[in-house]
């Protein structure tokens, strides 16, 4: 049986990979929608800075949860 540890962190992976996948299908709608409507740039640098905001999210919590199981 597993630890609340573990359960953690396993909660904790399937959120971060959630948020990358979410991020990603968004980023790529926002880009496919700006282009089809002839959207400005600024919208498609806001998607761009939203998705990065959610992948360096990510890569601090997969981090963590690394460190944490190394130890």
């Amino acid at each position: 049986m597993r630890g609340t540890g573990q359960d953690r962190d396993a909660g904790e992976m399937r959120l971060a990979a959630l948020v990358i996948a979410g991020a990603m299908g968004l980023w790529l709608l926002v880009q496919a929608l700006g282009s089809y409507y002839d959207w400005a740039g600024k919208w498609a640098y806001l998607a761009d800075l939203a998705a990065i905001g959610a992948f360096v999210w990510s890569l601090i919590v997969t981090w963590r949860i690394w460190r944490r199981r190394k130890s």
